[in-house]
């Protein structure tokens, strides 16, 4: 097996990944920055959630948009973009904050368009990986992914906690634009190679469409995602509420919340580093079962032990369970996602994740404002327990052997008339011969074509048999435009997508005999 590190020998993938540490240590920094100037303010646990809320907000509003972006245009000069609008936004925070012009409602206006960067930047940089290592090791470059964003986690905090001690927030949110200075000059060394595709980029709407379908009908995408929202949702009442219990119930100061939080990606980056062991030894549903337990212990102890060296101390296992839940599904996902829509995939992942840790962030602060932090943190933990419980119904598959590279094996549709892209919808036919004591196979293998064909542009299909002519099966399905159909052509199907079409053809007698239905002249 490949080191863990084998990634970073590629040039291309460590300069950006040094670049998006340092983005994502100035991330971490701005949060506690953020959090700690309103934690003096009156209700000061809806303040420091909504902070955290805030930051999610636009995840979760603008993930899937971004991700069609960033399969449509080119994804380096989007992140360019997005990294120096980011780098202007940061410094003019940074000025007013100088200037003590920042009040808790424009902290968190501010907050939301640092957000909207992060919006852009996230699904977009999912998608480059695949484009600069190898697939082979994508479970490694997830994992390296993750000791990035904990390593971040780690250091930024305990950084910002020293510096809005001794300095100030303004301090905090100089270097996070600086941060983002950083990455946009990494982007500025990487030249993207052109790659192949489609002879004309897809438009932004029905890119944004057919990535909502690809997830709608991929059972394996869409357990995973319901995983993430039944940990994260309990999980999100630390990542909302930690500045609060260091502040009332451990009375400590920012210095001692950094500690806090450094705990936390201490621990993910010991799990991270672990993660090609915990791949050998745990499944994925196993893994899912240790790690919710493990978090929800660590909630208790919070609730329960209000000593500064025992949260801290259970802290450490949390942000391991963590970590090692999140890379895994993050990992899973990058291996089940086909290029053409790996933005968009990630955006919908992006959604649910940043709308579960924000909504659970609301959640919890209200809770706390009734209930008071030991009952929350409770609370959170039953919720997580009984989430984790459900894994033996609802368990997730990661098929890491399936083939998600294109494959264009359908012949060129060669028809007479010359119908506009956006001519539709579009009738396609198939006509199979199938015997009887192969029709129940057929009908079973069929099932996974119907899955193919609305992953990849239909938003209707059905298989039929011919009364007067019992061995003829006729499958029908419907794509909005000619254009969605050519695509379908063009490399939206993928080598799994083939395995299970030849499935059912060598069922029948023959290959299927196709025909393509076009939409009546209006005027006649």
């Amino acid at each position: 097996m490949d080191s863990p590190w084998a990634p970073l020998r590629g040039r291309v993938f460590r300069m950006l990944w040094i670049a998006v540490l340092a983005g994502n240590v100035g991330t971490w920094m701005q949060t506690v920055g953020a959090q700690w100037l309103v934690v003096d303010e009156p209700d000061a646990a809806t303040w420091t959630s909504l902070v955290q809320t805030v930051t999610m907000l636009p995840v979760l509003l603008l993930a899937l948009p971004a991700g069609a972006i960033a399969d449509v245009l080119d994804r380096r000069r989007l992140l360019l973009g997005v990294q120096t609008a980011l780098f202007l936004t940061g410094a003019l925070l940074t000025a007013l904050t100088v200037l003590d012009m920042v009040p808790p409602p424009l902290l968190l206006v501010f907050t939301f368009l640092l957000g909207v960067g992060q919006a852009l930047t996230l699904p977009t940089w999912q998608a480059v990986i695949p484009e600069v290592v190898p697939r082979d090791q994508l479970p490694a470059a997830s994992a390296l992914g993750a000791v990035n964003t904990n390593l971040a986690r780690s250091a930024g905090p305990a950084v910002a906690g020293l510096l809005v001690a001794h300095i100030g927030p303004a301090a905090v949110f100089g270097l996070n634009a600086l941060s983002y200075g950083v990455f946009a000059l990494a982007l500025l060394f990487w030249r993207r190679p052109t790659r192949q595709g489609p002879s004309h980029p897809e438009r932004f709407g029905p890119a944004v469409r057919a990535g909502g379908r690809f997830v709608r009908y991929s059972p394996d995408v869409r357990r995973l995602l319901i995983r993430v929202i039944l940990f994260v949702v309990p999980g999100s009442v630390v990542w909302g509420l930690l500045p609060v219990v260091a502040h009332q119930e451990l009375e400590l100061g920012a210095s001692g919340y950094g500690v806090l939080l450094a705990a936390l990606g201490v621990g993910a980056i010991g799990g991270a580093l672990l993660m090609p062991r915990i791949r050998r030894v745990l499944p994925a549903n196993r893994l899912i079962v240790v790690a919710g337990v493990v978090y929800a212990g660590a909630l208790l102890v919070t609730a329960l032990v209000p000593d500064e060296v025992a949260v801290t101390a259970v802290l450490l296992p949390a942000g391991a369970g963590w970590m090692c839940l999140v890379s895994r599904m993050n990992a899973s996902l990058q291996l089940l996602l086909p290029n053409w829509v790996r933005a968009r995939g990630f955006g919908i992942y992006q959604v649910v994740f940043a709308g579960a840790q924000a909504v659970g962030a609301l959640l919890w602060g209200q809770v706390a404002e009734v209930s008071g932090l030991p009952a929350t943190f409770v609370a959170a933990a039953v919720v997580m327990l009984l989430g984790t419980a459900t894994v033996f119904w609802l368990p997730v598959h990661e098929h890491d052997d399936a083939d998600r590279s294109p494959a264009i094996y359908w012949s060129e549709p060669h028809i007479m008339l010359e119908p506009h892209l956006d001519e539709g919808p579009i009738l396609v036919t198939a006509v199979y011969r199938v015997r009887e004591e192969k029709a129940a196979d057929f009908s079973e293998a069929m099932d996974a074509v119907r899955l193919t064909r609305l992953r990849t542009g239909a938003t209707r299909w059905g298989l039929f048999r011919d009364g007067e002519d019992p061995i003829r099966y006729v499958e029908v399905y419907q794509v909005p435009t000619w254009e969605d159909h050519l695509r379908q052509h063009e490399g939206r199907l993928t080598g799994s997508d083939e395995q299970a079409e030849n499935r059912a053809v060598a069922l029948a007698e023959g290959p299927a005999e196709v025909t393509h239905l076009l939409p009546t002249d209006k005027g006649d």
